[in-house]
């Protein structure tokens, strides 16, 4: 068993069906072990890949954790496995506390986000030496590159990363929602104005990675005396964009309080 993964939500399947759909890994060399023996079952059944239990942990050559950081100390003792390489996706989780609790170095800590469900996320990634020389670090590279675009990061980043990026889809679809209630409030459908907001943040998603800056293309849509300009000033007087970044700081904080937990 070339891989282990303990956790199947959503990010545990987006990186199944990734590294499945494009070749990374063969079914027959992943297992599969969750809290929910139904759904890892299922998963199984469907993609081919093995149902483990927590002893068949010892025949892993690496094992990726995709839980709740809350519940990392509760299943750390069984997760520790002598010969086998770890791969965490727990949120605050250092590479200090991770080689910590399994009893080995050979740790890569990523933090991907919801976007690895379509194969867009952007994951960072760092580990110690160790990893790097045992070819964890590569291995958790390939993995990750199979849903979405990696970034190598310096771990004192990485709480401010999962802030930011990771946490960013939230963000967005709260200004998705907010944009289609706006509409709905001037007359649009509802399911049209969800639709025209969807397709306004991808929309703009793409020509951000046009422009050296944001602020080129919000000049560029708010013409002087226009409808644009005077939206904006709204959203200037409401604080939006200072609340914007306090959520990141807020975010980032939090990620550096559940680390705290786990040490």
């Amino acid at each position: 068993m070339k891989l282990a993964i303990v956790g199947v939500g959503k990010l545990g399947l987006a990186l199944l069906e990734g590294v499945l759909s494009r070749g990374v890994m063969a079914p027959g060399e992943i297992g599969l072990l969750d809290a929910n023996a139904g759904r890892a079952s299922d998963l199984a059944s469907r993609t081919g890949a093995a149902l483990i239990g927590a002893s068949d942990l010892r025949f892993a050559e690496r094992v990726l954790v995709s839980v709740q950081p809350r519940v990392f100390p509760e299943i750390s003792e069984w997760l520790a496995q002598e010969n086998a390489g770890y791969i965490s996706t727990m949120a605050g989780v250092s590479t200090n506390t991770l080689s910590r609790r399994l009893g080995t170095k050979r740790v890569v800590r990523v933090m991907p986000n919801l976007a690895a469900t379509i194969g867009r996320s952007q994951t960072a990634i760092t580990a110690p030496r160790e990893a790097e020389l045992s070819g964890d670090l590569e291995f958790a590279r390939s993995l990750f590159g199979a849903v979405g675009d990696v970034y190598d990061l310096p771990e004192h980043l990485f709480n401010a990363f999962t802030g930011m990026s990771a946490s960013g889809p939230a963000y967005a679809a709260l200004v998705a929602e907010a944009l289609a209630d706006g509409a709905v409030r001037m007359g649009l459908p509802r399911a049209l104005a969800h639709e025209l907001a969807a397709k306004a943040l991808v929309a703009t998603g793409e020509l951000l990675q046009q422009r050296a800056h944001p602020g080129l293309l919000k000049d560029e849509v708010a013409s002087p005396g226009g409808t644009t300009i005077a939206g904006l000033e709204v959203l200037e007087a409401a604080g939006v964009r200072g609340a914007v970044m306090r959520a990141v700081v807020a975010a980032t904080r939090r990620g550096s309080d559940l680390g705290k937990d786990q040490e």
